[in-house]
C-alpha cells in the first residue's frame, strides 16, 4: 500500500514540489552541505511524510529521490536511506504545531540573527520583515544536537502555532500548510534577515517603523499569496 501511495498522482506531485523546493533552496544559497531537511505531510494525514534523503546535496534532489517515512523517521518507500535524526524536530512540529510542511535550515543571515542577544529578526524594519510581524517565535534554549524526540517536542512547544521559529544558536524552522507558500516565506525571510544584518553592519542607528504599520503590512502581504505560487512556478520553469 505504501508503494502504491508513493506513485499516486497527488503524492507524486508533492514529491516533485518538495524536490523543487530543495533545489531552489540550494540555488538561493540556503543549504548547508548535505544537512537539514524539508518534510511534507501526506494529504491523507496518515502520519506519513515525504523527506529528503541522507547524503544528497539539495541541488541534486529529484522527485524520485524523495523518501516516504513514518513519524519515527523509518523509511517506508524510497531508494535512499534517511538520516536517523531527521524527524526528531520535524515529527514534533508536524504533530504538535499542526503544520503540513516543515522547512529546517541553517541559512546564513537568519542564523546569524539567532546568535545575537535579540535572537531574531526585527519585524518592524524592512517591508520584507513586516510580512512576518506576529508570525514568529523564538527558542532561546539551545541544547546541542537534536538527538531525541524530547528535544524536538521542546522546540515544537517553543514555536507554538507560529509559522517561523528562530532557534537560538542553531538555525530556522519555517512552516506552512502549502509548500509554495512556505518556500516563499523561507526565501523572503532570509532576504529580510540579510537586509537587517547589512544595515546593522553600517554601525548607523536603525530606523524601525511602528508595530501597527508592520501589522498592517503583514495583513497586506497575506492577501497577496498568489505571488508565492507564481514565484514557485517560475522556479519550476527555471530550475
Amino acid at each position: 500500500m505504501h508503494a502504491e501511495d508513493y506513485v499516486s498522482e497527488s503524492v507524486s506531485r508533492l514529491r516533485a514540489d518538495l524536490a523543487l523546493a530543495l533545489r531552489a533552496a540550494a540555488h538561493h544559497g540556503l543549504g548547508e552541505g548535505v544537512c537539514n531537511h524539508f518534510s511534507q505531510e501526506l494529504p491523507d494525514h496518515s502520519g506519513r511524510f515525504l523527506l529528503n534523503p541522507r547524503g544528497l546535496l539539495w541541488s541534486e534532489v529529484q522527485a524520485d529521490d524523495i523518501v516516504m517515512v513514518d513519524t519515527q523517521g523509518q523509511k517506508l518507500v524510497g531508494r535512499h536511506e534517511v538520516e536517523s535524526s531527521a524527524m526528531f524536530i520535524h515529527a514534533a512540529i508536524h504533530r504538535l504545531c499542526a503544520k503540513a510542511c516543515v522547512l529546517h535550515t541553517h541559512m546564513p543571515y537568519a542564523t546569524a540573527l539567532t546568535l545575537t542577544t535579540d535572537r531574531a529578526l526585527d519585524t518592524t524594519l524592512s517591508q520584507n520583515a513586516m510580512r512576518f510581524h506576529g508570525r514568529t517565535a523564538i527558542d532561546t534554549e539551545y541544547n546541542g544536537l537534536a538527538l531525541d524526540y524530547r528535544e524536538g517536542e521542546r522546540i515544537a512547544w517553543a514555536m507554538g502555532f507560529a509559522d517561523i521559529g528562530f532557534l537560538g544558536n542553531h538555525g530556522l524552522v519555517v512552516c506552512g500548510d502549502r509548500l509554495d507558500y512556505a518556500y516563499d516565506d523561507l526565501y523572503y525571510l532570509e532576504r529580510a534577515c540579510q537586509a537587517q544584518v547589512l544595515a546593522q553592519s553600517t554601525g548607523r542607528p536603525l530606523a524601525p517603523s511602528n508595530p501597527a504599520l508592520a501589522e498592517e503590512v503583514c495583513r497586506q502581504m497575506a492577501s497577496e499569496r498568489l505571488q508565492s505560487t507564481l514565484f514557485f512556478e517560475a522556479l519550476r520553469r527555471t530550475l
